[in-house]
């Protein structure tokens, strides 16, 4: 089986510090890694997705492509590699269009969840600042987090993001406004320990991996604890990765049990990855990533799978073998058999 790593052209050149800065070095350390690991035993190259990509998968004969692919731009961005792919009947790993496209839009993501019953921080989306009063309606009390809806890794998320009173809100909403697409979400927080929790599979057939805690005990005190971009690129060495995280098993049980209904509920496949914060023994679910990162030993994904018998090489091979099964199941006309 001849299996493509699909990875996107760059967006743009970071400077060093800014947001999005080291993304592109990850991402080729995240595909040597997946390479080495493929070609053990599959046919496995590398493609950059461009406007040609399809004419080149067919040339190449690509059986399944590997899709780490963020897309470009747009709050559907990572559903439009998944969409071509779909329409050219080329079998690939990961979530549908509709899954990605979910998932990446924070709004509607939530939207289901409440709808879906999965706990989730109570919260409202707003295009223009009149639509604060919303806050006081619907009762949600300060402090508030104030955040993008369509964008991931935590952009837009940093510790000013945080906000205590109204007149530091209007700014902040101003700020938000004028650099991502509307709406702004702005949500209740959350204050409580912090997990991440690796899924994968299909249907009945899902296994959750060691839950991840996230712990900001370390951090300075002039810092808010949660995981805002500050936090993530400079203050790395103070947070604390726990995994398995120490949980009792009824607890972890409900983690586990919340995460696989959110996943469900925004039709993920393959593999996912769910952040939940925890207030009075209740997951609320603040997102799911679709595509995590699959760095060796860096990306929480692989820390989970390497806190497990499955290992970094197992994970990867789990994925490749929940995709093959899902278009089996569906009995797609494809050469993955």
């Amino acid at each position: 089986m001849k299996i493509a790593i699909l990875i996107d052209e760059p967006r743009i050149t970071y400077l060093p510090g800014e947001e999005g800065a080291g993304e592109d070095l990850q991402k080729r350390r995240t595909v040597k890694g997946l390479k080495e690991v493929l070609s053990k035993r599959f046919e496995c190259i590398v493609m950059k997705a461009d406007y040609n990509i399809i004419s080149k998968l067919k040339k190449e004969k690509v059986d399944l492509v590997f899709n780490l692919c963020n897309g470009v731009r747009g709050e559907t961005r990572l559903a439009q590699i998944p969409a071509l792919l779909e329409f050219a009947q080329i079998p690939y790993t990961g979530s549908s269009v509709l899954g990605h496209a979910l998932a990446i839009n924070k709004n509607y993501a939530c939207k289901l969840f409440k709808e879906s019953g999965v706990p989730t921080p109570d919260f409202i989306s707003i295009y223009d600042y009149d639509e604060l009063e919303q806050l006081e309606k619907r009762k949600i009390k300060f402090p508030v987090l104030v955040k993008p809806c369509d964008e991931g890794s935590g952009r837009g998320i940093h510790q000013d993001s945080l906000v205590f009173d109204m007149p530091t809100l209007i700014s902040k909403v101003g700020e938000e406004l004028k650099t991502y697409n509307p709406p702004i979400m702005i949500t209740e927080y959350i204050k409580g320990r912090e997990f991440t929790v690796g899924i994968l599979g299909n249907g009945k057939d899902i296994k959750v991996l060691p839950i991840l805690e996230i712990s900001f005990e370390k951090l300075p005190k002039n810092l808010s604890r949660f995981y805002s971009f500050e936090v993530k690129s400079h203050y790395e060495d103070k947070t604390i990765f726990k995994c398995p995280a120490p949980l009792e098993d009824d607890l972890k049980a409900k983690i586990e049990q919340t995460a696989i209904k959110a996943y469900k509920v925004l039709n993920m496949r393959d593999y996912a990855r769910v952040d939940i914060r925890l207030k009075d023994n209740i997951p609320y679910v603040l997102e799911i990533n679709s595509l995590p990162g699959l760095l060796k030993g860096y990306s929480d994904f692989t820390k989970m799978a390497d806190a497990c018998r499955l290992g970094y090489s197992g994970l990867v091979y789990k994925i490749i073998e929940n995709a093959i099964n899902r278009y089996k199941r569906n009995d797609m006309k494809t050469k993955v058999v």
